[in-house]
């Protein structure tokens, strides 16, 4: 099936990232960055017909996991290696047919020239993808120390930062970091801002310190947002037995894997790829 596309919105789309790009690379020029090549106006209408011709009019009609897609790409970037947009559309396939290391060349490209717009978004795919928490971990400090605590696919650094702590259990880091994460977007959104799968990963951490009655309340958070959530359904079920509240463990826990039959579990949209931490297996 061809991937279609409204010529016009993406070509906005990309003078857009250029623009972007511009900015932040000639930021980087006056810091003395090497990798950062200042671009003018020409530069920037050149790149744009780079992309309209090899995504838009090239890769985005093939097939996303095709021959042709790649090759339209490197044809882009046989015209102009620093385009970073490029060399995130090489990987994003790639790592979506989970080859990771061939992605990951691809994704340090991009980063390399335009770090503000797509490092958060390697160290996503290094949590979530790749599995390989520590450099996760690494990757988002650093783009933390650069460009603040940002958002990537619907998610704080500190998110992932904490998600790849549980992973490594080291469970009381991990805490620590979705607290903080928690009380900053509370004090800066408020409480309609909240996330259920922040509060399920945040509760996961007290759970497996053996804070059930404080896992169960922020359990509880989360099931006032997505009431059939049947990660959470398990999981306070099992807080509940920890606790000696077998009856109501065992009537939680069953309409748990009720609703996990049902399809009501973690609905990133990366889950069609990727199994996430913590997330049961219903077929």
């Amino acid at each position: 099936m061809k991937h279609q596309n409204n010529s016009l919105l993406a070509f906005g789309f990309l003078a857009m990232l250029l623009l972007l790009a511009c900015k932040q690379q000639n930021s980087d020029t006056a810091k003395g960055n090497p990798s950062a090549a200042k671009l003018n106006q020409a530069d920037i209408e050149r790149q744009e017909q780079i992309m309209q011709e090899h995504l838009v009019n090239g890769a985005w009609k093939e097939e996303l996991y095709s021959r042709e897609w790649q090759e339209h790409i490197d044809r882009g970037l046989a015209k102009d290696s620093t385009i970073a947009y490029l060399w995130q559309q090489k990987a994003m396939p790639l790592f979506k047919q989970a080859k990771y290391e061939l992605g990951m060349r691809y994704i340090d490209k991009a980063v390399k020239y335009d770090p503000e717009r797509w490092q958060d978004y390697r160290a996503f795919i290094k949590c979530i993808f790749a599995k390989t928490y520590t450099e996760a971990i690494e990757d988002f400090q650093d783009y933390k120390s650069k460009y603040g605590n940002g958002f990537v696919m619907d998610h704080s650094c500190n998110f992932y930062i904490g998600l790849s702590y549980l992973q490594l259990n080291e469970f009381a880091k991990a805490e620590q970091v979705f607290e903080e994460d928690h009380q900053a977007q509370l004090k800066e959104y408020g409480v309609d801002w909240l996330h259920h799968l922040d509060l399920f990963y945040y509760g996961i951490s007290r759970y497996e310190q053996k804070n059930y009655q404080g896992a169960i309340a922020l359990f509880d958070q989360a099931l006032a947002i997505y009431p059939d959530f049947s990660e959470v359904q398990i999981y306070k079920a099992k807080c509940l037995a920890k606790l000696g509240r077998t009856a109501e463990a065992e009537a939680l826990k069953a309409l748990g894997e009720v609703n996990g039959r049902k399809g009501n579990t973690i609905n990133e949209d990366s889950v069609i790829y990727e199994r996430y931490p913590y997330q049961l297996r219903w077929n």
